[in-house]
């Protein structure tokens, strides 16, 4: 089988500014895709370039087997788009935008009202059908702009920080609803700055700067780039000890948060015990240790700070 969404050395510039560079990727069918960056690393452009409304500078792609460039009317018609921004009417009803959407993908009649139906069950919107947009909090609000992208039941939907400034329940409702979605075949490309939400996808894609720096599922990503030991550290003097602490032998990485750090370390090069030791003999007493799991913020953190001290 074809994969849906196929990338090769796509690139985009703005002037002198490379905004994507060089990009290549497949994306399977049914497969939920995360795509990562911090702001400005390329990852909306990319998504613009995929949905057919920015034309690549070089390269290319085609999604749900239609060339971006070259047929981005095509592609349009294809997909579901969730702009990173609310794009609803915020003055209309919940069922107004909805039927407005459904219409401008072509429904009318009976298909219309079926489709809307369906969505407003499997969405969850019976209680707030009649409600104004814009009245609405902004997990349900996020629930209406999914069911508006996914009403004429695209082969591919793109989600563009589809749960920003969402609460953590509502966040996990609207994933739960994104398993549904790939569970029925839709393929799923979500970008999003939450790093938890990222374990749902089967793979994840980096970007830092333009370029795709990794690319594998989330426990390869980790197994790959944050091995060793996580610690979690905290005590008196600690800022002083984690300045002298850097580039100490078997300490991988170090990050700090609040009063407290996250140490990496290669165990076989130096132990836990080896490190509360170091720790203690400057002056970091009483010491609280506790060791954690690698976590995906461990590899953004790692490939960010790789790609500022300019490593391959």
């Amino acid at each position: 089988m074809s994969p849906a969404i196929e990338v090769r050395h796509l690139t985009r510039r703005f002037g002198d500014f490379v905004a994507v560079d060089d990009v290549s990727f497949d994306v399977g069918v049914g497969e939920i895709f995360g795509y990562l960056g911090a702001n400005g690393a390329g990852k909306s452009t990319t998504i613009r370039m995929l949905c057919g409304l920015l034309t690549p500078s070089s390269g290319g792609a085609r999604v749900a087997g239609f060339d971006v460039g070259s047929e981005p009317e095509r592609v349009k018609a294809g997909i579901g788009y969730m702009s990173q921004k609310f794009s609803l009417y915020l003055d209309l009803s919940v069922r107004a935008n909805l039927e407005f959407f459904a219409s401008a993908y072509g429904a009318q009649g009976r298909t219309l009202s079926t489709r809307i139906a369906e969505m407003v069950e499997r969405m969850g919107l019976g209680a707030v059908e009649d409600a104004v947009t814009g009245s609405l909090p902004g997990g349900l609000q996020q629930r209406v702009a999914l069911a508006s992208a996914v009403l004429h039941r695209p082969r591919i939907v793109f989600l563009d920080e589809p749960t920003a400034g969402v609460d953590p329940v509502q966040r996990r409702t609207f994933w739960a609803l994104i398993r549904d979605l790939a569970a029925q075949g839709t393929t799923v490309f979500v970008t999003t700055h939450y790093m938890d939400e990222a374990e749902n996808c089967a793979r994840i894609g980096i970007m830092v700067d333009g370029k795709l720096v990794a690319l594998d599922t989330p426990t390869g990503l980790k197994r790959t780039h944050a091995p060793g030991r996580v610690l979690e550290v905290r005590g008196p003097r600690l800022s002083v000890a984690l300045d002298a602490l850097k580039g100490t032998p078997g300490v991988l990485d170090v990050s700090r948060f609040g009063a407290g750090a996250t140490v990496r370390v290669d165990p076989e090069r130096m132990a836990p015990e080896a490190l509360a030791a170091w720790l203690r003999a400057r002056g970091v007493d009483p010491l609280e240790m506790e060791e954690s799991a690698p976590t995906l913020d461990d590899v953004f953190l790692a490939l960010t700070a790789r790609a500022q001290r300019g490593d391959d």
